[in-house]
Formats: structure tokens, sequence, C-alpha cells
């Protein structure tokens, strides 16, 4: 059958319906208010009951009164006709953000990535220079995405992020090249949060990765930063980078809200 205008999004309609556990007596509770008697079809011994005063029953609220004790060998049932309950399947795009409750998630909401466009070759604290958001054809970000001021990166939102620093460089024999996240809840004091590390062996000079990686809960933007600094880069050692594709880069997904 054709409709005019939108499809109903009904997929089944059913109805409430309450058993009770008799005894002699001629008073229960219903578990749903209802105005009158008329709006429940009550069934003793699987017989329907005639609904009104001076008949099988009357109901209002939540007060059903029977015009005789039941037994307790009885069965009673109750169908609630006044209280369909409904399958419906919303229409694309009806729910928003506004309209979910606290602690349900909204799926991710921010998603970026940043990398360094040169290579490294001495400790740098923070970096700061040199990088690019990913600009590659096939990448697209979810969200403002994160902005970054003198190696100092400041979040879109609140929320807890997953944080990623993947690095990619060479190391002399016996040098370990350090990548660490730092993170700050009062724009001043700094703590590393995770180490990422990547050596090299041997006699000749090895390439290599590492990754840190940290969660950090954003409960103010103007207070919680992110800091990225390279250590222990020692003479022919390097955190390599390129403007056409990622070698060491950032990673900043938004998890949830803030906890």
């Amino acid at each position: 059958m054709a409709y005019i205008g939108n499809q109903p999004t009904d997929n089944f309609v059913t109805f409430a319906t309450q058993n009770f556990s008799t005894s002699a007596t001629s008073s229960y509770t219903l578990s749903h208010a209802v105005s009158n008697e008329n709006e429940i079809a009550l069934f003793i011994n699987n017989v329907r009951q005639h609904p009104g005063s001076g008949k099988a029953y009357t109901a209002s609220g939540t007060a059903l009164t029977l015009s005789a004790n039941t037994a307790s060998t009885d069965v009673m049932y109750c169908i609630f006709l006044g209280r369909a309950i409904q399958s419906t399947v919303p229409a694309t795009n009806s729910i928003t953000a506004a309209m979910m409750t606290s602690g349900v998630s909204n799926g991710v909401t921010e998603a970026d990535q940043w990398r360094i466009t040169t290579d490294i070759t001495s400790n740098v604290e923070p970096i700061a220079s040199n990088l690019e958001r990913v600009d590659d054809a096939s990448f697209s970000k979810i969200g403002t995405g994160m902005s970054v001021s003198s190696g100092t990166w400041t979040f879109p939102s609140t929320g807890l992020y997953l944080i990623k620093f993947k690095m990619y460089g060479d190391a002399v024999p016996d040098d370990n090249v350090v990548g660490i996240i730092q993170a700050t809840t009062n724009n001043s004091d700094y703590d590393e949060t995770s180490y990422g590390i990547f050596s090299g062996d041997g006699g000749t000079v090895g390439s290599g990765t590492g990754l840190a990686e940290s969660f950090f809960n954003v409960t103010n933007t103007s207070t919680h930063k992110i800091q990225f600094e390279v250590t222990s880069i020692a003479s022919g050692s390097k955190l390599s980078g390129n403007t056409g594709y990622s070698l060491t880069y950032f990673t900043f997904i938004r998890l949830g809200d803030s906890q």
C-alpha cells in the first residue's frame, strides 16, 4: 500500500499486560494507572469480565476493585487497552546529540592527525616547528580538530582523548631516541605521561620506530594542554619527517565525555 508523506516508522504494536497473584480478596493494584475500567480488559480463568459499576469490576488510577472475591486458585490477568507499546525506528538524522542522556556515547566526535615535515636531528622540547595537519587526498578529520601554538596543543572540546606519538627515524649504535608526551592540567606544570623509544644496534646506523601513547582526561580546554618532546638524539641520529607522507606523526581521538 502506498503512502502520502513519510513512511510510518512503527515496526509492531503490542499491549501491556499484567498477571495477578490471586487470593480471597476483591482489591488489587494495577501496574499502570488508568482513567477507568474501560481501559483494561480483565480475564478470570480465561473468561473476560464485564467492566462497570454494578458489574464485574471497576478501576481508577491503580486501584482495581472486583464485585466478588477471587479465590487463590483463580487465574487472573488484564490487558491495558489504552497502553500500547510500540517499536519505532527513528527517521534518519532525527536523533541529535542534545537528545542523548548523560552517559550515552555519541560516538567519536573528534579525530585528528598531524605530522612533522622535516627531520629533527637534535633534542627539542617542545616540538614547535615544521608541523602540519595531514593533507593527503584520502585524509579527513572529525570535528574541529587540534590547534597548536609554539609547541603547545589545545583541544577543541572537553573529553577523554587517546593521544599517540608515533616516531620513525635513524639511531646510531648505542643511541636511544626518546619521544615523550607531556601533559598539563594547570597551563604550567607538565607531567611526562608516556615514552616511546627506538635504538641503534650493531656497528651501523639503523632505522627504527617508537610509540608513546596515553589517555588524557580533558575537563577544561583552557588549562589542559599537551606538548611533545624528543630527546637523547646523538650525532647522526634523527627523527624523520616528510610533508608528502607521515613518518613521525601525532594522533588525537576523542573517545567520549570527560570523566
